[in-house]
């Protein structure tokens, strides 16, 4: 008979230990190694922002507690995550408001480590999550506790991938891939109020009807910037020269079908932190002329380059359309704009 004592769970596992409730543990980081990179998350921290209209609303989110650097802000979204392919990582999690996970989206690591609680556990009080990315790209880390609700509440934040040093001083997406001067992370989300008036940790977790089927936003943002203020904010706002090549990694974390539309040429280099013109299901990049309408559903990215041949500005159209319907949320109001300004 197998000795559970030896493991986390302690005890036999039963259909329960992965039911609705899932697993909580505490254990050490299987096969640990030393790692190049440690990265220091506390969640869920909680931050009130205030929407155009006035009303307060309420994020949860992840919290910087690097020991190197103490006393960070909270802030929405989460504290960008920035490592090397091929970089040992070590992301220590500590929990604040009872247990959550961090999942690295599009990363593959073991079970384990991956953060998905049906699979593997939920993190107590702490855990090292160890990975090493394979691949350089575009990717996010985000809750995976009562994940429909935590993730809409903020517990999320862009984690990018960078190539290897090629030296020769250019910065490149992948290793031997497209170059760049320069870069943005856009980020669409939006904001069901009604949904952050909830404060249930456990909310609609086994089955309560708490009104997680209806998902009907009122505010539109971009990279934490609502959306009335995105085309001018200097933190989303694109400034770029004629010549010069700006790396775009856009991701929608809404529950949204994000529709968006670049009012000049673009050209999409890599999806979901695939390499398109290198791997073999997609051997060219997509060339995209002006006012061409792309779709990105929830937690889709694309990685766009964006090389501007005349001065100008140049709005970027978003819209938040309904999943079901397909109809722009909001009576019409869910979109915002963007802008890359040229000179």
């Amino acid at each position: 008979m197998f000795d559970w004592e030896d493991t986390a769970f302690g005890e036999e596992i039963t259909y329960s230990t992965f039911g609705c409730d899932v697993f909580k543990a505490d254990p050490q980081t299987p096969d640990r190694l030393e790692p190049d990179v440690h990265i220091y998350r506390e969640g869920a921290e909680k931050l009130d922002r205030i929407a155009p209209d006035g009303r307060r609303i309420r994020f949860w989110t992840f919290r910087d507690t690097d020991p190197a650097a103490p006393n960070q802000r909270v802030t929405h979204p989460a504290p960008e995550i920035r490592v090397t392919q091929g970089q040992i990582v070590h992301t220590h999690l500590t929990t604040s408001t009872g247990p959550h996970t961090i999942h690295h989206h599009g990363i593959e690591p073991t079970t384990a480590n991956d953060g998905v609680g049906h699979v593997s556990f939920e993190v107590g009080d702490g855990y090292t999550y160890q990975w090493q990315p394979a691949r350089a790209g575009s990717f996010f880390y985000h809750c995976h506790r009562n994940t429909a609700l935590h993730f809409e509440l903020g517990m999320w934040g862009p984690l990018i991938v960078e190539a290897p040093d090629q030296g020769d001083g250019k910065k490149r997406l992948y290793e031997d891939g497209p170059t760049y001067d320069s870069e943005m992370t856009w980020v669409a989300h939006a904001v069901d109020p009604r949904w952050h008036l909830i404060q249930d940790h456990d909310a609609g977790l086994c089955g309560l009807d708490v009104g997680l089927n209806r998902y009907e936003p009122k505010y539109f943002m971009l990279s934490g910037v609502w959306g009335n203020r995105a085309h001018y904010d200097p933190t989303t706002l694109i400034k770029a020269q004629v010549g010069e090549r700006v790396l775009i990694r856009l991701l929608n974390a809404s529950y949204t079908i994000l529709r968006v539309k670049f009012t000049c040429p673009i050209e999409i280099v890599a999806a979901d932190g695939h390499s398109w013109g290198r791997e073999t299901w997609c051997p060219t990049t997509r060339r995209v002329p002006a006012n061409t309408v792309l779709e990105l559903v929830t937690a889709q990215r694309y990685d766009i380059i964006v090389e501007p041949t005349k001065t100008g500005h140049f709005p970027v159209f978003m819209q938040f359309r309904h999943w079901i319907t397909n109809k722009v949320h909001d009576n019409g109001k869910g979109q915002l704009k963007a802008k890359v300004r040229v000179t």
